[in-house]
């Protein structure tokens, strides 16, 4: 493999001119998770802005890009996915039919090894690493808003029937509800901000936007457009006050979930579910085929899915002391974590105390 190794401003506008075609042509491919948008050469290269070590590795053959490997680098050479942390779908961008050796591309990297959490499916050298694999909700739209709800009443004719009527309820008693896919006003994501913050602190989770960067990338995206990528603020209003927003990204063909939040105050009436059903029926009218939800359980993915995609986590390595020594301190964290969520007796008590750890801290704060 000829590769050479980049900074985020050293790729050539053609090379991303190629990253994007191959993404593009993904789903006509048959590899739809390579047109994620978390793999576009934008959220590399918004990423590269805010964190240190974000290098893009670029594979050529006979002279043309044939794959792209976005990655960050610590300066003992250990590799993470490019965002990881945030990052919702990683891995290499090719082309079809390409194969590569995962120890040959780290090698050339200057990297140890390289870690992953949402490792993208068809990734084989890398999925070799894997210590485990998870499911990633999505909803089908490819066939139209209408065939999915036809779709969703014939899986959940409870769950649709209770959503639809608790939406025309928040009309009757609040006023007229309206729906804006790509609001443009920045003050509206500081509020989506400020509840998903809230909503961290109140189940006893980090605060993801505590941190600068994860804020100021946020920010950045939400400016980021073109018509191969583009981040979304969707928002719904009642009597022209937002009750439900989400903040998430947009390549040609995949909606991916990021951040969804509502005011705790409207909470009877889901806003965030009858959200959902809205942002579907907007994308697909955009020609989006489908939403990723993200890897994780919950009940409103569950109820809103038409099938998981797989996603893995795990890492590939070198012989080398910092892959060793890097190993020993995350594998241990990483399968107690899993055990507790995969396991109902473990997962439920954990969240209650997580829960009431976040209550006893808003009220300290109070």
């Amino acid at each position: 493999m000829d590769i050479t190794v980049h900074r985020p401003g050293e790729l050539t506008a053609a090379d991303r001119v190629a990253w994007t075609a191959l993404q593009s042509k993904a789903h006509l491919n048959g590899s739809p998770e390579l047109a994620n948008p978390f793999l576009s050469p934008e959220f590399t290269l918004a990423v590269g802005h805010w964190r240190r070590g974000v290098r893009i590795a670029v594979v050529r053959e006979a002279g043309e890009p044939a794959a792209f490997f976005p990655f960050q680098r610590s300066i003992t050479g250990v590799g993470r996915a490019i965002g990881l942390g945030v990052s919702d779908c990683q891995g290499l961008v090719h082309r079809p039919g390409f194969t590569w050796d995962a120890r040959e591309l780290l090698r050339a990297c200057g990297l140890a090894m390289y870690e992953f959490d949402h490792l993208a499916g068809g990734q084989g050298p890398f999925e070799a690493g894997a210590s485990g694999s998870f499911a990633s909700p999505v909803m089908d739209i490819d066939q139209g808003y209408e065939a999915y709800l036809r779709q969703l009443k014939a899986k959940s004719p409870k769950f649709t029937r209770t959503t639809l009527a608790k939406e025309r309820r928040l009309g009757r008693d609040h006023g007229s509800v309206r729906y804006v896919h790509d609001e443009r006003d920045p003050a509206v994501l500081r509020t989506l901000m400020e509840w998903k913050s809230a909503q961290y602190r109140r189940t006893g989770r980090s605060d993801r936007f505590s941190q600068p960067w994860i804020s100021q990338l946020v920010r950045q995206l939400f400016h980021t457009r073109s018509d191969q990528f583009a981040g979304l603020l969707s928002v719904l209003y009642v009597d022209e006050v937002p009750v439900a927003a989400h903040f998430g990204l947009r390549s040609e063909r995949v909606f991916a979930q990021w951040f969804p939040a509502y005011d705790p105050a409207f909470a009877k009436y889901s806003p965030g579910l009858i959200l959902h059903l809205r942002m579907a029926e907007a994308a697909a009218a955009d020609g989006i085929a489908y939403l990723d939800l993200g890897r994780g359980q919950k009940q409103y993915k569950d109820s809103l899915k038409t099938r998981e995609l797989t996603v893995s986590e795990g890492w590939v390595a070198l012989r080398h002391p910092a892959a060793i020594s890097h190993r020993a301190r995350r594998a241990p964290v990483r399968a107690l974590r899993n055990t507790v969520l995969s396991r109902p007796e473990f997962f439920e008590p954990a969240d209650r105390l997580l829960k009431q750890l976040g209550k006893i801290r808003s009220r300290k704060k109070e």
